[in-house]
């Protein structure tokens, strides 16, 4: 899937600090964390509302009035003339929500569309579903974040078996899991350096009222200081397995968000910073039970469609539930795991699902930046076996 007109200003990219669940966001509905980040960045980046033509909005986790998600969220942000598609597809939300505002500036160069992702796994509801034919009519229900964790309803298996079938094809050891997990914490300390400078380039803090109060969350919460003593000592969560509950992500609350539109209004809105040329997108699906392989296969097809080797990749950022993941990207392409993730991802700082991948986006084009630009890719893995991988160039 290429593109050759989508664009998006290196000054309008931002992400939430993610919040481990149960933290400071537990009780804020993520379509209220999404209005009062998006209205801040804009605010922050001399964005007028009045400018987009369309909202795509991304969340996997109902909330109350979701119903509504699109169109509320935009009027709510003062764009009362406006409305979008409301996406969700597990982990790959941001990068489906992505393509869907691209393709609009693909069809039509004069649109321009806000990308809002995010999610709330703290507190997932609980949901009833009438049985008239039971007996007594009683409900069946479901706990939306709880029971979609604890199994794929196709394969019968919760994720982390996913990642032990793929640690036994790559023969992956524990200690390797374990060092892989250490050096991406490394990395992520790079991002808290000089009092998070790199961090407070794209990071935009919660303010939210509540009450006569406010709630200000300004940096990532919940994040372990792991040691190599403390990941020795931890126990594999399944019999046997390699993986721990160090060496795979905690869930999380988020939200992130950029626009997307043409080369002159990204060029025009990044005011000399530069601009970000969207180059192609890609998806798979792995074999069944196998959910790591498919972001190394989504990423071989988007770099396929791109045009693009695996060798001219400046920087690659991966969503990562397990540390599997990277191991098993790096066995099968070659590339390196110092030059993945140079200022962590998502194994260290959480996974809210929906704005997981934009937030490492972000973190892609200005560790791209960093670099005097080039070409960058994402990959992720989804629930149902499937990847999501996106290649893109700082220019």
């Amino acid at each position: 899937m290429k593109f050759k007109n989508a664009f998006l200003s290196s000054r309008h990219l931002w992400s939430s600090p993610f919040v481990r669940w149960q933290g400071s966001l537990a009780d804020v509905s993520s379509l209220d964390l999404a209005v009062a980040v998006t209205r801040d960045a804009l605010a922050k980046g001399h964005f007028d509302p009045v400018r987009v033509s369309q909202i795509v909005l991304g969340t996997t986790i109902p909330q109350p009035q979701s119903f509504y998600g699109a169109p509320w969220i935009a009027a709510r942000l003062g764009m009362t003339g406006i409305s979008g598609p409301h996406i969700a597809q597990a982990c790959a939300t941001s990068v489906v929500c992505l393509v869907a505002a691209a393709q609009a500036v693909e069809v039509d160069g004069n649109t321009t569309s806000l990308v809002v992702v995010a999610d709330r796994t703290s507190n997932g509801p609980l949901l009833v579903y009438p049985r008239s034919q039971s007996a007594g009519g009683a409900p069946a229900t479901e706990h939306w974040v709880l029971d979609s964790f604890a199994a794929d309803p196709w394969t019968g298996e919760a994720m982390v078996q996913t990642a032990e079938a793929v640690a036994r094809d790559g023969t992956m050891s524990r200690s390797a899991l374990d060092d892989l997990t250490l050096l991406r914490y490394a990395q992520y300390q790079r991002a808290l350096a000089d009092d998070r400078a790199f961090q407070r380039r794209w990071m935009q803090p919660v303010v939210i009222a509540k009450g006569k109060l406010k709630l200000i969350v300004e940096a990532d919460e919940g994040v372990h200081p792991y040691t190599a003593e403390g990941l020795a000592a931890l126990k594999p969560v399944l019999p046997d397995g390699v993986t721990t509950y160090g060496s795979q992500t905690h869930p999380a609350d988020g939200a992130a968000g950029t626009i997307i539109c043409n080369e002159t209004k990204a060029r025009e809105m990044a005011r000399g910073d530069g601009v970000v040329r969207l180059l192609a997108a890609g998806f798979a699906r792995a074999e069944k039970g196998r959910m790591p392989k498919a972001a190394t296969l989504a990423a071989q097809r988007a770099l396929a469609s791109a045009g693009v080797t695996i060798e001219e990749v400046k920087v690659a950022t991966t969503h990562n539930p397990f540390a599997v993941n990277d191991l098993w990207f790096a066995q099968q392409t070659g590339y390196s795991l110092e030059r993945m993730n140079p200022y962590g991802c998502s194994l260290i700082f959480g996974h809210p699902q929906g704005p997981t991948g934009l937030r490492s986006i972000v973190e892609l084009v200005h560790a791209l930046r960093e670099v005097g630009g080039g070409i960058g890719l994402f990959t992720g893995c989804a629930a149902g076996d499937t990847g999501a991988a996106f290649v893109l160039r700082v220019e």
